[in-house]
């Protein structure tokens, strides 16, 4: 319980001493109506300010209730500059009898992960290279104009658009990744240069919103592969997902007021369950076969049916004047461009072929790192076993590292997302080491292994609903 003094949002004169409170009181503080969480051990009310944050209110409100020290420090760049935002929502301190951690979180793995990030400080490993990323858009550029020389010189037969469908598709590919280097406020030391950039990249060279892919992404790194949380493991009943969502349910935990959880059963709190899918014999597709369809249904179509309407609807819904005018920017000289060698119905079934072929390049390298690993309800882990949990590597190439725009470290960057990617393979040497002193498991395989194991992770889970299907 708190020990007196103002409770409300944005109290401006705390009394002396400071407001203190014991875990269980913060926890009760986890409704959509009603969110504290805690950072650096000080309590704060962020319920109506969250409706202002920049990164959404979704993934400050998946931390309400929680410790959200780490996940603080690793989405944000200038610290100094939002802490000021942050003093009128300071109520109060954690008791000093409670620990740092909620709900028994492992305090050691916390101690050393912040050391760790210390070191990567010290070592300047979240400098970037500004040449390196200046060539990633001079290279995304040139495809760009060699797709229209080849139409322009070649003519618009079949061969010539193939190759030019499959040039262009690759320069989307790359261009997705550059965007999301300055979506994670990597590039440029101030955050709002990387904000600039980060709309012309993603509005300008590909035709989508920022603020669409701010809210969604950010809330997959904050609690990667956890059911209600994840929006990349939200899968609208086409696929079921490892091994709980199968047979059992996405279950969302409510703690009951004055219980302190207790991992890994979280004693003492509730399950309301969403949709169980075997035992309650729902079956909105043979999702035995799901490894199957997968081919059909998930790279071919997400960009170019999925996302296209989410974002254009996300855009329009909101009023994001501004994402819309630099998506816009990009239809309208993608059409100038190739209207003349198409017309205007055979250009947008080109930009559509473009989309499909992008949609699997995409689907193949996103899901490679997380759909093999634990997705589960919410299991309130420290971050660098969170983070572990859900994330793998795939071995560092040439190659691999051009073809995946460096999520081949998928570990590094779910870690510090603000760094580099120029600059993962550095520090990825300590956080093995960091794994092995811990008996956490790190993982890291071939490319072609990374992309069999998503279809072998799809036929799993698939066997385990039908398996519970079939049970009476």
């Amino acid at each position: 319980m708190g020990s007196g003094g103002n409770q409300g949002e944005g109290a401006s004169g705390l009394e002396a001493p400071m407001p203190t409170f014991r875990w269980e009181e913060i926890q009760k503080h986890n409704l959509r109506t009603d969110k504290w969480l805690v950072i650096d051990r000080k309590v704060y009310n962020i319920t109506q300010w969250s409706r202002r944050h920049p990164g959404g209110q979704r993934v400050i409100g998946h931390y309400a209730g929680e410790d959200a020290t780490d996940a603080f420090l690793a989405f944000h760049r200038n610290l100094d500059f939002v802490r000021k935002f942050m003093k009128p929502l300071l109520i109060g301190e954690l008791a000093p009898e409670e620990p740092s951690q909620d709900r028994g979180k492992n305090s050691q793995i916390t101690e050393d992960f912040r050391a760790l990030r210390k070191t990567a400080e010290d070592m300047n490993l979240f400098k970037s290279n500004q040449l390196f990323f200046l060539l990633h858009l001079a290279h995304i550029i040139a495809m760009e104009s060699i797709a229209w020389f080849t139409i322009f010189y070649f003519g618009n037969g079949w061969i010539p658009t193939i190759i030019t469908a499959f040039v262009l598709a690759t320069s989307q590919a790359q261009a997705g990744w550059l965007q999301h280097d300055y979506g994670h406020l990597s590039v440029y030391k101030k955050s709002m240069w990387n904000h600039i950039v980060h709309k012309f990249v993603i509005g300008h060279l590909k035709g989508a919103s920022a603020n669409w892919w701010n809210h969604r992404h950010f809330q997959h790194h904050a609690k990667p592969n956890i059911f209600h949380k994840d929006p990349d493991v939200n899968m609208l009943h086409v696929f079921v997902l490892g091994e709980s969502q199968p047979i059992e349910a996405c279950a969302t935990l409510v703690p009951r007021p004055g219980i302190k959880p207790t991992p890994p059963a979280l004693k003492g709190e509730v399950l309301t369950t969403g949709p169980q899918y075997g035992k309650k014999k729902l079956k909105y597709l043979p999702y035995n076969h799901q490894h199957e369809y997968f081919f059909l249904i998930g790279p071919p179509l997400l960009i170019p049916l999925y996302f296209q309407y989410q974002i254009i609807m996300t855009m329009i819904i909101r009023k994001d004047w501004v994402d819309l005018a630099w998506a816009i920017s990009y239809y309208t000289r993608f059409f100038i461009t190739y209207i003349p060698f198409y017309g205007v119905l055979g250009s947008i079934l080109f930009l559509n072929f473009i989309r499909f072929l992008e949609s699997h390049w995409f689907v193949w390298v996103t899901q490679m790192n997380h759909i093999v690993m634990e997705i589960d309800r919410e299991p309130y882990r420290d971050w660098f076993s969170s983070q572990l949990a859900a994330t793998c590597n795939v071995e560092q190439s040439f190659f691999n590292d051009w073809f995946s725009g460096h999520l081949n470290f998928q570990i590094e960057h779910h870690l510090f997302p603000t760094m580099p990617r120029h600059n993962l393979h550095k520090i990825a040497p300590l956080v093995r080491s960091l794994c092995a002193k811990h008996g956490i498991e790190y993982q890291e395989k071939p490319l072609l292994r990374a992309l069999q194991d998503i279809i072998g992770s799809l036929r799993k889970s698939g066997q385990l609903w039908l398996d519970a299907y079939l049970h009476k």
